[in-house]
């Protein structure tokens, strides 16, 4: 009887420090979008573990699959923030999971086929390239040292250019050339090696960790209605929807399962949706399946989904770790810069890759005028308004590539 006990101990000490390792697999991404937007980390942690708990309760725990901070969308985060405050633009990332919730039902009633013929990717595409090229200036303006809008100078160039481009090409060269569960982490050790020569530098202030208490519960924020964030914020959500397919197809090659079928593709994009909800509901940035996460699974074997309930316990209760949050805010910003050149680089080549695997021809009429329309609306900052409604940059690109992919015809063949 001692030694099933203890075997039973052994078993959850182990699955507790592989969750723990999940965890740090995706600790530099999930940081990535709260210090980039001006959210709370602690917030990020929280939100990170209890969406991935959420998810698991939906599912019925059957997807070893973590959730945390979506990339997608940090320029509307930005924009959000600096337009409406952080209360309102938590109103849209909340309308974004509704609109998960709303796709999972109609994936439910039509079959998973009815995302290709709504959302096809000569849309998603697309709009995924605008975000990566919306994010350009501000990753080359935080490369140099300045402030996210390039109106303010925070650290000499120079200096600033060494920093970034260390952090740049350690992260490119974990990402080509780490072995194990380093390629796993690039961005981590991209930031570590930043961070370490700003230490070197001398333009690390460490007076926010002295200040910080220990223990201390997360800065939560409430949303706040907002018609015009809803409407801006909500037409992002189009892209990341489509990549929860490729998501959850990516893990079941991994674990050699179908969750496509089961627990059904439906019911994975229901809980990705109301972990977003949940997340702006406390002021955290929109959730998403990881795939650094699925990457560390496929090398460590573990497919468990049990082993995600520790990682997510563990993201919740580091969330409340005052002192966490503080030395993450002291990151310069250079460090930042030269790994965001690479990712938002890299949002762009996702949704050409996109195309490309779809075998789409961008010449023919078609599919030239969605495309033309899209890129050159949403980089270019198009606006439509009427009274006090307005709708702008990837959301008018998003609305109106689905209302063009609606009603052009179809190409004969």
């Amino acid at each position: 009887m001692v030694s099933n006990v203890n075997t039973e101990y052994s078993f959850r000490l182990k699955d507790c420090l592989l969750g723990a390792q999940m965890l740090f697999v995706a600790f530099g991404a999930l940081v990535l979008v709260p210090l980039l937007t001006g959210l709370n980390p602690n917030v990020a942690f929280f939100t990170a573990g209890a969406g991935t708990l959420l998810f698991q309760l939906v599912t019925k725990r059957s997807v070893p699959i973590f959730l945390a901070s979506s990339f997608a969308f940090i320029a509307p985060i930005i924009f959000g923030v600096q337009t409406w405050g952080i209360p309102a633009t938590m109103c849209g990332l909340a309308a974004s999971g509704f609109l998960y919730m709303g796709l999972s039902v109609l994936i439910k009633v039509q079959g998973p086929q009815i995302l290709e013929r709504v959302l096809p990717t000569i849309v998603t595409g697309p709009v995924v390239m605008v975000i990566g090229l919306m994010l350009a200036p501000v990753a080359v303006f935080n490369a140099l040292g300045k402030t996210g809008d390039g109106a303010i100078q925070l650290i000499p160039e120079p200096t600033a250019l060494i920093i970034s481009m260390a952090s740049l090409g350690t992260t490119i060269l974990v990402s080509l050339c780490g072995k194990g569960m380093l390629r796993l982490i690039p961005i981590l050790s991209g930031i570590v090696v930043g961070y370490t020569l700003s230490l070197f530098y001398g333009i690390v202030d460490f007076s926010p960790v002295i200040n910080a208490p220990w223990f201390a519960v997360p800065d939560f924020v409430a949303p706040e209605w907002n018609w015009e964030a809803i409407l801006f914020i909500v037409p992002v959500a189009i892209a990341p929807a489509i990549e929860h397919v490729g998501d959850v197809l990516a893990i079941g090659a991994v674990t050699g399962k179908n969750y496509i079928k089961e627990p059904g593709i439906h019911r994975t994009m229901f809980g990705d949706g109301i972990a977003t909800t949940f997340a702006s509901m406390l002021g955290g940035p929109p959730n998403t399946t990881y795939s650094e996460v699925t990457g560390a699974v496929a090398l460590t074997k573990s497919f468990n989904p049990g082993i995600m309930t520790w990682a997510a316990i563990v993201a919740i209760c580091l969330a409340f770790v005052g002192k966490l949050g503080a030395v993450l805010s002291t990151i310069p910003v250079p460090v930042m810069g030269g790994i965001l050149v690479l990712l938002f680089g890299t949002i762009v080549v996702v949704g050409m890759n996109s195309l490309v695997r779809a075998g789409q021809d961008l010449m023919e009429p078609r599919n030239l005028a969605i495309m033309a329309v899209i890129l050159v609306f949403g980089v270019g900052g198009m606006a439509f308004h009427a009274g006090a409604f307005s709708l702008k940059g990837i959301g008018l690109a998003g609305i109106i590539g689905i209302i063009l992919n609606l009603i052009l015809p179809k190409s004969r063949a």
